[in-house]
Protein backbone atom coordinates (compact mmCIF):
# COMPACT_ATOMS: atom_id res chain seq x y z
CA UNK A 1 0.00 0.00 0.00
CA UNK A 2 0.99 3.65 -0.30
CA UNK A 3 2.86 5.85 2.09
CA UNK A 4 0.94 7.99 4.55
CA UNK A 5 2.62 11.32 3.84
CA UNK A 6 3.84 12.41 0.42
CA UNK A 7 2.64 14.63 -2.38
CA UNK A 8 3.12 11.98 -5.07
CA UNK A 9 0.85 9.26 -3.67
CA UNK A 10 -2.84 8.47 -3.71
CA UNK A 11 -3.97 7.32 -0.25
CA UNK A 12 -4.59 3.59 0.11
CA UNK A 13 -3.21 2.75 -3.34
CA UNK A 14 0.14 1.29 -4.44
CA UNK A 15 2.78 3.82 -5.39
CA UNK A 16 3.74 3.94 -9.10
CA UNK A 17 7.29 2.85 -8.26
CA UNK A 18 5.99 -0.50 -7.03
CA UNK A 19 3.76 -1.14 -10.06
CA UNK A 20 4.74 -4.01 -12.36
CA UNK A 21 2.29 -3.06 -15.14
CA UNK A 22 1.86 -0.01 -17.35
CA UNK A 23 -1.46 0.24 -19.16
CA UNK A 24 -2.11 1.98 -22.45
CA UNK A 25 1.40 2.99 -23.51
CA UNK A 26 3.02 -0.19 -24.89
CA UNK A 27 4.15 1.44 -28.15
CA UNK A 28 5.63 4.45 -26.39
CA UNK A 29 7.44 2.21 -23.91
CA UNK A 30 8.82 0.03 -26.70
CA UNK A 31 10.16 3.13 -28.48
CA UNK A 32 11.90 4.38 -25.33
CA UNK A 33 13.34 0.93 -24.69
CA UNK A 34 14.70 0.77 -28.23
CA UNK A 35 16.22 4.26 -27.94
CA UNK A 36 17.96 3.32 -24.70
CA UNK A 37 19.33 0.05 -26.04
CA UNK A 38 20.61 1.85 -29.16
CA UNK A 39 22.21 4.67 -27.17
CA UNK A 40 19.78 7.29 -28.52
CA UNK A 41 18.12 8.16 -25.22
CA UNK A 42 18.78 11.82 -24.28
CA UNK A 43 20.00 12.76 -20.83
CA UNK A 44 16.62 14.26 -19.88
CA UNK A 45 13.02 13.33 -20.68
CA UNK A 46 10.01 15.50 -19.88
CA UNK A 47 7.12 13.07 -19.36
CA UNK A 48 4.03 15.17 -19.92
CA UNK A 49 0.33 14.47 -19.81
CA UNK A 50 -2.78 14.64 -17.61
CA UNK A 51 -2.53 13.47 -14.03
CA UNK A 52 -3.09 9.77 -13.52
CA UNK A 53 -2.29 8.44 -17.02
CA UNK A 54 0.92 6.59 -16.09
CA UNK A 55 3.74 9.14 -16.24
CA UNK A 56 5.24 8.21 -12.88
CA UNK A 57 4.78 4.49 -13.54
CA UNK A 58 6.67 4.86 -16.84
CA UNK A 59 9.41 6.91 -15.15
CA UNK A 60 10.05 4.24 -12.54
CA UNK A 61 9.92 1.45 -15.13
CA UNK A 62 12.53 3.24 -17.22
CA UNK A 63 14.64 3.99 -14.13
CA UNK A 64 14.60 0.31 -13.08
CA UNK A 65 15.57 -0.82 -16.58
CA UNK A 66 18.45 1.63 -16.85
CA UNK A 67 19.78 0.83 -13.37
CA UNK A 68 19.49 -2.94 -13.87
CA UNK A 69 20.92 -3.06 -17.39
CA UNK A 70 19.47 -4.62 -20.58
CA UNK A 71 20.42 -8.18 -19.63
CA UNK A 72 17.96 -8.11 -16.73
CA UNK A 73 14.89 -7.20 -18.78
CA UNK A 74 12.18 -9.76 -19.36
CA UNK A 75 10.66 -8.45 -22.60
CA UNK A 76 12.80 -7.81 -25.66
CA UNK A 77 10.72 -4.76 -26.62
CA UNK A 78 9.65 -3.30 -23.30
CA UNK A 79 10.95 -2.36 -19.86
CA UNK A 80 9.67 -5.27 -17.79
CA UNK A 81 11.88 -6.14 -14.84
CA UNK A 82 10.89 -9.05 -12.59
CA UNK A 83 9.44 -7.92 -9.27
CA UNK A 84 11.90 -10.26 -7.54
CA UNK A 85 14.91 -8.49 -9.05
CA UNK A 86 17.04 -6.63 -6.45
CA UNK A 87 16.86 -3.37 -8.43
CA UNK A 88 13.04 -3.58 -8.54
CA UNK A 89 12.94 -3.95 -4.75
CA UNK A 90 15.50 -1.16 -4.19
CA UNK A 91 13.63 1.28 -6.43
CA UNK A 92 10.32 0.38 -4.81
CA UNK A 93 11.74 1.12 -1.36
CA UNK A 94 13.74 4.19 -2.52
CA UNK A 95 16.97 2.58 -1.31
CA UNK A 96 18.86 2.30 -4.59
CA UNK A 97 22.07 4.34 -4.20
CA UNK A 98 22.02 5.51 -7.84
CA UNK A 99 18.44 6.81 -7.78
CA UNK A 100 17.44 10.26 -6.53
CA UNK A 101 13.75 11.19 -6.33
CA UNK A 102 12.64 14.78 -5.81
CA UNK A 103 9.06 15.05 -4.56
CA UNK A 104 6.90 16.82 -2.03
CA UNK A 105 7.63 14.81 1.08
CA UNK A 106 8.10 15.99 4.68
CA UNK A 107 11.63 16.44 5.90
CA UNK A 108 12.83 14.38 8.86
CA UNK A 109 10.87 15.31 11.96
CA UNK A 110 8.12 17.09 9.99
CA UNK A 111 4.56 15.87 9.56
CA UNK A 112 3.23 18.24 6.90
CA UNK A 113 3.59 17.83 3.15
CA UNK A 114 5.23 20.95 1.65
CA UNK A 115 3.33 22.82 -1.05
CA UNK A 116 6.38 22.81 -3.35
CA UNK A 117 9.48 20.66 -3.76
CA UNK A 118 11.94 22.50 -1.48
CA UNK A 119 14.95 24.11 -3.17
CA UNK A 120 17.15 22.50 -0.49
CA UNK A 121 16.08 19.10 -1.81
CA UNK A 122 16.86 20.10 -5.40
CA UNK A 123 20.36 21.20 -4.42
CA UNK A 124 21.15 17.56 -3.64
CA UNK A 125 21.17 16.93 -7.39
CA UNK A 126 24.64 18.39 -7.93
CA UNK A 127 26.17 16.34 -5.12
CA UNK A 128 24.34 13.22 -6.31
CA UNK A 129 25.68 13.47 -9.86
CA UNK A 130 29.06 14.70 -8.63
CA UNK A 131 29.71 11.42 -6.84
CA UNK A 132 30.72 8.17 -8.51
CA UNK A 133 27.83 5.82 -9.23
CA UNK A 134 27.69 3.07 -6.62
CA UNK A 135 27.14 0.47 -9.30
CA UNK A 136 29.70 1.95 -11.64
CA UNK A 137 27.03 2.70 -14.25
CA UNK A 138 24.03 4.97 -14.65
CA UNK A 139 22.50 7.38 -12.17
CA UNK A 140 18.86 8.44 -12.43
CA UNK A 141 17.00 11.45 -11.02
CA UNK A 142 13.19 11.50 -11.05
CA UNK A 143 11.34 14.76 -10.38
CA UNK A 144 7.68 14.19 -9.50
CA UNK A 145 6.52 16.68 -10.48
CA UNK A 146 8.60 19.41 -12.08
CA UNK A 147 5.45 21.61 -11.92
CA UNK A 148 5.94 21.69 -8.14
CA UNK A 149 9.36 23.35 -8.24
CA UNK A 150 9.49 27.00 -7.25
CA UNK A 151 11.78 29.41 -9.09
CA UNK A 152 14.75 28.65 -6.85
CA UNK A 153 14.31 24.90 -7.25
CA UNK A 154 13.88 25.13 -11.02
CA UNK A 155 17.05 27.19 -11.38
CA UNK A 156 18.98 24.77 -9.16
CA UNK A 157 17.87 21.85 -11.34
CA UNK A 158 18.69 23.76 -14.51
CA UNK A 159 22.36 24.07 -13.54
CA UNK A 160 22.85 20.31 -13.74
CA UNK A 161 20.63 19.91 -16.80
CA UNK A 162 22.86 22.38 -18.67
CA UNK A 163 26.02 20.35 -18.04
CA UNK A 164 24.94 16.74 -17.42
CA UNK A 165 27.63 14.22 -16.44
CA UNK A 166 28.04 10.99 -18.41
CA UNK A 167 25.50 8.21 -17.85
CA UNK A 168 23.05 10.57 -16.15
CA UNK A 169 19.32 10.35 -16.80
CA UNK A 170 16.72 12.91 -15.69
CA UNK A 171 13.05 11.90 -15.78
CA UNK A 172 10.93 14.99 -15.22
CA UNK A 173 7.21 14.38 -14.70
CA UNK A 174 4.83 17.20 -15.62
CA UNK A 175 1.05 17.50 -15.60
CA UNK A 176 1.30 20.72 -17.63
CA UNK A 177 4.50 20.66 -19.72
CA UNK A 178 3.57 23.90 -21.46
CA UNK A 179 4.06 25.73 -18.16
CA UNK A 180 7.53 24.33 -17.49
CA UNK A 181 10.34 26.87 -17.76
CA UNK A 182 11.38 27.22 -21.43
CA UNK A 183 15.02 26.82 -20.37
CA UNK A 184 14.18 23.43 -18.85
CA UNK A 185 12.01 22.36 -21.78
CA UNK A 186 14.79 23.20 -24.24
CA UNK A 187 17.12 20.76 -22.48
CA UNK A 188 14.72 17.83 -22.47
CA UNK A 189 12.89 15.63 -24.94
CA UNK A 190 9.14 15.91 -24.46
CA UNK A 191 7.37 12.56 -24.24
CA UNK A 192 3.59 13.01 -24.27
CA UNK A 193 1.36 10.44 -22.61
CA UNK A 194 -2.23 10.49 -23.82
CA UNK A 195 -5.31 9.85 -21.68
CA UNK A 196 -6.15 6.16 -21.57
CA UNK A 197 -9.10 4.59 -23.35
CA UNK A 198 -11.97 3.46 -21.16
CA UNK A 199 -11.11 -0.23 -21.55
CA UNK A 200 -7.50 0.50 -20.57
CA UNK A 201 -8.64 2.34 -17.44
CA UNK A 202 -10.92 -0.56 -16.59
CA UNK A 203 -8.05 -3.02 -17.00
CA UNK A 204 -5.91 -0.90 -14.67
CA UNK A 205 -8.70 -0.84 -12.07
CA UNK A 206 -9.05 -4.62 -12.23
CA UNK A 207 -5.30 -4.93 -11.73
CA UNK A 208 -5.42 -2.67 -8.69
CA UNK A 209 -8.28 -4.67 -7.19
CA UNK A 210 -6.18 -7.81 -7.63
CA UNK A 211 -3.45 -6.04 -5.62
CA UNK A 212 -5.86 -5.44 -2.76
CA UNK A 213 -7.05 -1.89 -3.44
CA UNK A 214 -10.59 -1.50 -2.12
CA UNK A 215 -12.81 -0.47 -5.03
CA UNK A 216 -16.52 -1.01 -5.50
CA UNK A 217 -16.84 -3.55 -8.36
CA UNK A 218 -20.26 -2.20 -9.30
CA UNK A 219 -18.78 1.27 -9.87
CA UNK A 220 -15.80 0.24 -12.01
CA UNK A 221 -17.47 0.62 -15.45
CA UNK A 222 -19.00 4.01 -14.66
CA UNK A 223 -15.81 5.19 -12.94
CA UNK A 224 -13.73 4.22 -15.97
CA UNK A 225 -16.20 5.95 -18.28
CA UNK A 226 -16.15 9.17 -16.22
CA UNK A 227 -12.39 9.15 -15.61
CA UNK A 228 -11.42 11.08 -18.75
CA UNK A 229 -8.60 8.61 -19.25
CA UNK A 230 -7.06 9.01 -15.78
CA UNK A 231 -6.59 5.92 -13.62
CA UNK A 232 -6.09 8.15 -10.59
CA UNK A 233 -9.46 9.83 -11.13
CA UNK A 234 -11.10 6.47 -11.76
CA UNK A 235 -9.75 5.11 -8.46
CA UNK A 236 -11.24 8.03 -6.55
CA UNK A 237 -14.57 7.64 -8.36
CA UNK A 238 -14.66 3.89 -7.77
CA UNK A 239 -14.36 4.41 -4.02
CA UNK A 240 -18.04 5.31 -3.84
CA UNK A 241 -17.77 8.70 -2.15
CA UNK A 242 -15.96 10.05 -5.21
CA UNK A 243 -18.83 9.18 -7.52
CA UNK A 244 -21.26 10.72 -5.06
CA UNK A 245 -19.30 13.99 -4.98
CA UNK A 246 -19.15 14.10 -8.77
CA UNK A 247 -22.88 13.40 -9.14
CA UNK A 248 -23.80 16.01 -6.53
CA UNK A 249 -21.58 18.61 -8.20
CA UNK A 250 -23.05 17.92 -11.65
CA UNK A 251 -26.58 18.23 -10.28
CA UNK A 252 -25.80 21.62 -8.76
CA UNK A 253 -24.11 22.81 -11.96
CA UNK A 254 -27.16 21.80 -13.99
CA UNK A 255 -29.28 24.05 -11.75
CA UNK A 256 -27.27 27.21 -12.46
CA UNK A 257 -27.84 30.12 -12.26
CA UNK A 258 -30.15 29.20 -9.35
CA UNK A 259 -28.85 26.04 -7.65
CA UNK A 260 -30.89 24.74 -4.74
CA UNK A 261 -29.49 25.76 -1.37
CA UNK A 262 -30.13 22.30 0.08
CA UNK A 263 -28.08 20.74 -2.76
CA UNK A 264 -25.14 23.04 -1.98
CA UNK A 265 -25.40 22.32 1.75
CA UNK A 266 -25.34 18.57 1.05
CA UNK A 267 -22.40 18.93 -1.33
CA UNK A 268 -20.42 21.01 1.16
CA UNK A 269 -21.14 18.45 3.89
CA UNK A 270 -19.75 15.67 1.67
CA UNK A 271 -16.52 17.61 1.19
CA UNK A 272 -15.97 18.34 4.88
CA UNK A 273 -13.13 16.31 6.27
CA UNK A 274 -12.30 14.48 3.06
CA UNK A 275 -8.68 13.53 2.25
CA UNK A 276 -8.50 15.91 -0.69
CA UNK A 277 -9.90 13.48 -3.28
CA UNK A 278 -13.44 14.83 -3.06
CA UNK A 279 -12.26 18.43 -3.26
CA UNK A 280 -10.19 17.61 -6.34
CA UNK A 281 -13.20 15.99 -8.05
CA UNK A 282 -15.38 18.96 -7.17
CA UNK A 283 -12.85 21.41 -8.64
CA UNK A 284 -12.39 19.26 -11.76
CA UNK A 285 -16.15 19.15 -12.39
CA UNK A 286 -16.48 22.91 -11.96
CA UNK A 287 -13.45 23.54 -14.19
CA UNK A 288 -14.86 21.23 -16.88
CA UNK A 289 -18.17 23.10 -16.71
CA UNK A 290 -16.44 26.47 -17.14
CA UNK A 291 -14.33 25.15 -20.03
CA UNK A 292 -17.39 23.76 -21.79
CA UNK A 293 -19.24 27.07 -21.43
CA UNK A 294 -16.22 29.08 -22.58
CA UNK A 295 -15.54 26.95 -25.67
CA UNK A 296 -19.15 26.25 -26.65
CA UNK A 297 -19.32 29.31 -28.88
CA UNK A 298 -22.52 30.76 -27.50
CA UNK A 299 -21.20 33.15 -24.86
CA UNK A 300 -20.85 36.91 -25.13
CA UNK A 301 -17.37 38.51 -24.79
CA UNK A 302 -18.36 39.94 -21.40
CA UNK A 303 -19.49 36.53 -20.13
CA UNK A 304 -16.30 34.90 -21.42
CA UNK A 305 -14.27 37.38 -19.40
CA UNK A 306 -16.34 36.65 -16.30
CA UNK A 307 -15.97 32.90 -16.78
CA UNK A 308 -12.19 33.33 -17.03
CA UNK A 309 -12.17 35.34 -13.82
CA UNK A 310 -14.24 32.71 -12.04
CA UNK A 311 -11.92 29.94 -13.27
CA UNK A 312 -8.93 31.74 -11.76
CA UNK A 313 -10.81 32.24 -8.48
CA UNK A 314 -11.83 28.58 -8.37
CA UNK A 315 -8.24 27.41 -8.74
CA UNK A 316 -6.95 29.92 -6.19
CA UNK A 317 -9.69 29.15 -3.65
CA UNK A 318 -9.14 25.41 -4.03
CA UNK A 319 -5.43 25.71 -3.31
CA UNK A 320 -6.09 27.88 -0.25
CA UNK A 321 -8.78 25.50 1.02
CA UNK A 322 -6.44 22.53 0.66
CA UNK A 323 -3.37 24.20 2.18
CA UNK A 324 -5.14 25.95 5.05
CA UNK A 325 -7.92 23.37 5.55
CA UNK A 326 -10.62 26.00 5.08
CA UNK A 327 -14.33 25.33 5.48
CA UNK A 328 -15.48 23.30 2.44
CA UNK A 329 -19.13 24.30 2.71
CA UNK A 330 -18.23 28.00 2.56
CA UNK A 331 -16.02 27.25 -0.45
CA UNK A 332 -18.90 25.55 -2.29
CA UNK A 333 -21.28 28.47 -1.70
CA UNK A 334 -18.64 31.04 -2.71
CA UNK A 335 -17.81 29.25 -5.96
CA UNK A 336 -21.44 28.75 -6.93
CA UNK A 337 -22.24 32.38 -6.16
CA UNK A 338 -19.47 33.41 -8.57
CA UNK A 339 -20.67 30.93 -11.17
CA UNK A 340 -24.27 32.13 -10.91
CA UNK A 341 -23.14 35.73 -11.38
CA UNK A 342 -21.06 34.78 -14.41
CA UNK A 343 -23.75 32.82 -16.29
CA UNK A 344 -26.84 34.80 -15.27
Amino acid sequence: MSEVLAGDVLPDAPHPRSQDHLFGHATLEADLSADWRAGRLPHALLLGGPEGVGKATLAYRLARAVLAGPAALVGAQGLDLPAQHPVFRQVSSLTHPDLLVLRRAPEAGEDKIPTVIPAEMVRRVRAFFGATAAGGGWRVCIVDAVDELNAFGANALLKTLEEPPPQALFLLISHAPGRVLPTIRSRTRLVRLRPLHTDEVLAALDHLRAQGVELDPALLPSAAEASQGSVRRAVVLARGEGMEVRSATLRALDQLPAPKAEELHALGARLQGDRGDGLALFIEAVSDYIAARATGGGETPHRLVRLGEVWEKVRRNAVEADVFNLDRKALVFRIFADLADAVR
